[in-house]
């Protein structure tokens, strides 16, 4: 049994990692919920442009994953637009970088509540669903730094961490249902916003693209070559597919070997 038909909800879907897991999702035939923070139009043509290519339903679905009632109600809203939710993708996050004793409390709260409390909420909403169903898949977007650390990013992998033991608990609540709830661990992927800070990154080193790639950015990926969002996407594609049905509660990381070291 394949996908198609089934309802995807991804979060923090409308450009980057996110939209590529929607995308590929969609290709797969499922009806996919996208959603931000943002409510622009551009924001509901993504999702007409993901239906048209596709030949699926795809809506767009404002919510501020920071707020543990938005969380909750995304997939409400969800179920009441397309009748179900049987995929959750928790992948919204956001990043601030600085040393422990000059983090801003702030900062510290909205990470951890947008990295890691957004997708308790979430699957506390979707499981009575996919129970109610009889099948569900749970994928949560970690990191690399669910699994290793690097300084200046405490919030970060301190949420990325705690995603990872949400998920095992997850799929230990689930073992013996027909609902798996596995973790993707991402090392660098090549999104937009990644690609924007590559000019910046060259006149900062004084280095040609390449060598900013390899030396500075991709330093502690041994392949030195970026992930890209279409691997991501596949690989939340095969945790939906039937060869995967026995695979709950690890981390599946697409990392060009980065916590191999």
């Amino acid at each position: 049994m394949g996908i198609k038909g089934k309802v995807a909800v991804v979060t923090g879907s409308t450009s980057g990692i996110g939209l590529g897991i929607a995308e590929a999702l969609a290709a797969a035939g499922a009806h996919v919920a996208l959603n931000s923070f943002t409510d622009s139009e551009s924001d509901h043509a993504c999702a007409r442009r993901i239906a048209e290519a596709h030949g699926v339903r795809a809506e767009y679905l404002q919510a501020d994953m920071s707020r543990p009632d938005d969380c909750r109600s995304l997939i409400e809203r969800a179920v009441e637009k397309f009748g179900g939710c049987d995929i959750l993708v928790n992948n919204a996050g956001i990043q601030h970088v600085a040393a422990i004793p000059d983090f801003p409390p702030e900062k510290w709260d909205q990470i951890i509540a947008i990295n890691l409390s957004s997708a308790f909420h979430t699957t506390a909403a979707a499981l009575p669903r996919m129970r109610a169903s009889g099948w569900g898949r749970i994928i949560n977007i970690a990191s690399a730094h669910g699994l290793t650390a690097s300084p200046f990013k405490s919030a970060y992998v301190a949420a990325k961490h705690g995603i990872v033991g949400l998920t095992k608990v997850t799929a230990l609540e689930t073992a013996e249902e027909a609902i798996t709830a596995n973790a993707i661990c991402p090392g660098y992927v090549l999104t937009p916003l990644v690609e924007a800070q590559i000019p910046d990154t060259m006149e900062r080193y004084g280095m040609d693209r390449e060598r900013v790639i390899r030396e500075v950015m991709l330093e502690r990926q041994p392949s030195k070559q970026f992930a890209t969002v279409g691997q991501i996407g596949g690989t939340a594609v095969f945790l939906c597919s039937e060869a995967a049905e026995q695979i709950t509660g690890t981390t599946i990381s697409v990392d060009g070997g980065w916590t191999a070291l």
